[in-house]
């Protein structure tokens, strides 16, 4: 080869160097076979256009058929398929070959509709490729779900004879499955195809799965066993894998009967799939059976077992499940740390997050940023936020799920300010904000009624296209409904349709008009909800009882109590309980709403017996009221506000005694009012001022303006009482 290269080139170290011709020297005589070794030397595409341009143009072989081919080829290997389509183009007369070698890159290249266009315009000047591009003409058909254009493509490969080639026809079959176009039409093609080649019948379901179309993996494997091809371990993986993604349990088991009968069972590759099934299709009972039997287990098999118990809500199951792993002598491996940290998480057990941390450590786990992001939520749900954000920071390569899970962290445990911090500091970092992040984040914004926040919030996903996700749009409305501003909320929910608005969507503004005493707007929309079938649930009788609480509307509310349990069948909740006996209550039902009490069917907690302290109060109900208070101390013993408005009934009916017993309970153990909390937002800067607080920077300044203010309220006052008594 190194003899066939002109003198106006040498090789070194495998490349191609270019030199300097001498002003006058004469150009050597250049042909095809030097232009073919050269091209094929070049790994450069700077040196690769100065061979097209030098020594193929200037010698007058830009027009040969062959070398061009070569040169589409070549420039398509580096990445330049625009080059590629020039040099293509720059031919008057092109063959069947070159069609050939441009249909080829333009498929590889998933430019599918230029590969068509160039294939009808081939096809126009009655020319075809060669058998072997055709398999990536057919593909592009697929690519495009092309049904028309493949059928016509098909119906010219029968007539070239082309169908009997191997490739060929693998890509038909792959275009019908994937198009569904036309396959109940097409079975006598493929049993010609696969009679012989039994072989290839997996990869045929292995395809089929691949492309979504679970039910003609069936359909196929049907075919396959009429045939009476045999079938393997690897048609039996590919079935469950379809009975997966068609959520079908019954179809699971019969393929696992199928597994027995056909004594594949002994299979652990066999058994893994199965028990990965029963898992994913939340048939933990049937997964536990499987288990008990396998006498092989490797750690891919603890590990779906012990995601399946948390996944099924069984952390601690699942958690005494690692330890058997454990003892059996399996080590564990991230997979395992991420289940094991999840049902940690569940049962907020910070102990045993913290031995597994140190497990984690101690096996090497730690490198994967999705165990950090575990750590993270498991230490935020055992309330230690320090650890989760010093993981946080410890993490390198942050992900958006160890931003979002550190943000919600914040604002769950009511540091809105800090979750909005960070929020800033995500975007700074230049990491793109998923739908998750803004769901997480929109909570704090409401948490300190920043208005204007979640205005910027809602643009921000309008940018990002993310209000078109039902999920994000409710977040969204149900913000501003909490920021006082229920008018942008009900247009929100109003641009929705009315066919993708789910239960959560119509709660949700239910609650909102509820809360803002709109009890109309609750019961017109709870009629638009049942006149689209959405069945209402225990959240929208909540809602409902909420808005004639509101509205002190006592018979609304005893009807949708009612209806809730004789016409729905519901048992209500401690909430509704509640909802009904603040209702009768504060309408000076006190004999209804304290027969309700003793009628439920369960022990009524704090959030009932709060409501029927406070309607005591309200109607000077002592008695009751001594009553209703000595069981909310026992139940919250800590709960300084329980003492204070008994206090305030004694105060009432003038036991003074009371008042004074009440008053040293709270001193002798040390119990205060949780203080008030207020934040105003001011520049899109959110200002958080507690009750005799000190720590605002400006503190001074504030407390100075507030002297003033109350001065001048007391001089008006007096000026007001002078002007009196003139008068």
């Amino acid at each position: 080869m190194l003899g066939l290269l002109p003198p106006a080139c040498s090789l070194q170290s495998g490349h191609v160097k270019f030199l300097r011709f001498p002003a006058n020297q004469t150009r050597p005589h250049m042909t095809a076979t030097h232009s073919f070794s050269l091209l094929n030397l070049c790994e450069n595409p700077q040196h690769l256009q100065q061979i097209h341009a030098r020594y193929i143009i200037l010698h007058g072989l830009h027009q040969n058929l062959i070398l061009s081919s070569n040169l589409i080829d070549s420039y398509a290997n580096l990445g330049l398929l625009s080059l590629s389509q020039q040099v293509f183009n720059s031919i008057t007369s092109p063959n069947s070959l070159l069609y050939g070698t441009i249909l080829k890159n333009l498929s590889k290249f998933g430019e599918y509709e230029k590969t068509l266009l160039v294939y009808k315009q081939m096809a126009l000047q009655s020319m075809y490729p060669a058998e072997d591009t055709y398999p990536f003409v057919i593909r592009s058909c697929s690519c495009l779900l092309d049904v028309r254009s493949g059928e016509k493509i098909h119906a010219q490969v029968v007539k070239l004879g082309f169908d009997s080639f191997d490739d060929v026809g693998d890509a038909l079959v792959e275009f019908y499955i994937k198009c569904d176009g036309g396959f109940e039409n097409e079975k006598g093609m493929i049993q010609r195809k696969f009679k012989d080649l039994k072989s290839r019948w997996n990869s045929l379901i292995s395809l089929a799965v691949q492309n979504g179309k679970s039910e003609k993996s069936f359909e196929l494997f049907k075919l396959m066993r009429m045939e009476g091809a045999e079938f393997d371990s690897g048609t039996l993986i590919n079935l469950l894998r379809s009975t997966v993604e068609l959520k079908s349990l019954e179809l699971g088991r019969i393929v696992h009967c199928v597994a027995v009968v056909s004594d594949f069972c002994k299979d652990l590759s066999v058994n893994t799939a199965l028990l990965s099934m029963y898992s994913k299709l939340a048939s933990l009972e049937d997964a536990k059976m499987l288990f008990d039997k396998m006498s092989d287990k490797d750690r891919v098999v603890w590990n779906i077992m012990i995601s399946a118990y948390y996944q099924s809500g069984f952390p601690k199951e699942s958690l005494e499940l690692l330890m058997c792993m454990v003892r059996s002598g399996v080590r564990a491996d991230l997979f395992t740390a991420i289940a094991a940290v999840s049902s940690i998480s569940t049962m907020k057990n910070i102990e045993w997050g913290k031995q597994m941390h140190a497990n984690v450590l101690r096996n090497g786990s730690d490198y994967q940023v999705s165990v950090h992001n575990s750590l993270i939520d498991m230490y935020c749900e055992c309330e230690d936020l320090n650890c989760a954000r010093k993981i946080f920071d410890s993490v390198k390569t942050k992900t958006v799920v160890s931003w979002s899970s550190m943000i919600k962290g914040y604002v769950t445990h009511d540091q809105s300010l800090e979750a909005l911090r960070l929020f800033s500091e995500m975007k700074l970092e230049g990491v793109e904000v998923d739908f998750v992040t803004i769901i997480n984040i929109l909570p704090a914004c409401v948490n300190i009624g920043a208005l204007e926040h979640v205005k910027y919030l809602h643009g921000y996903s309008m940018k990002l296209g993310l209000n078109s996700l039902s999920s994000v749009n409710t977040a969204i409305f149900i913000s501003y409904a909490k920021c006082g501003c229920i008018e942008m909320a009900g247009e929100l929910f109003d641009e929705e349709k009315i066919d993708s608005k789910d239960i959560i969507t119509w709660n949700s503004m239910i609650s909102a008009y509820a809360k803002h005493g709109d009890w109309s707007q609750c019961f017109k929309l709870y009629t638009q909800m049942k006149q689209s079938d959405v069945r209402p649930d225990l959240i929208t009788f909540l809602g409902l009882l909420t808005a004639c609480v509101n509205a002190g509307l006592v018979e609304e509310g005893r009807i949708i109590f009612k209806e809730m349990k004789e016409s729905y069948g519901y048992e209500p909740s401690q909430e509704h309980y509640a909802s009904m006996v603040n209702l009768l209550g504060r309408a000076g039902h006190m004999d209804e709403a304290r027969e309700l009490v003793k009628d439920m069917p369960f022990k009524p907690d704090a959030r009932v017996w709060g409501p029927l302290l406070s309607a005591c109060k309200m109607h000077s109900e002592t008695e009751l009221a001594e009553l209703t208070a000595e069981k909310l101390i026992s139940m919250e013993p800590e709960n300084a506000g329980n003492y204070v408005l008994l206090s305030n009934i004694y105060a009432a009916a003038g036991k003074w005694n009371g008042v004074a017993k009440m008053r040293t309970f709270l001193r002798d153990r040390g119990l205060k009012k949780t203080p008030g909390c207020s934040w105003i937002e001011i520049g899109k800067l959110v200002h958080e001022f507690w009750a005799a607080d000190q720590s605002h920077p400006q503190a001074d300044a504030i407390y100075t303006i507030l002297g003033i203010l109350e001065l001048e309220i007391m001089e008006g006052r007096r000026e007001s009482s002078e002007e009196l008594k003139f008068s």
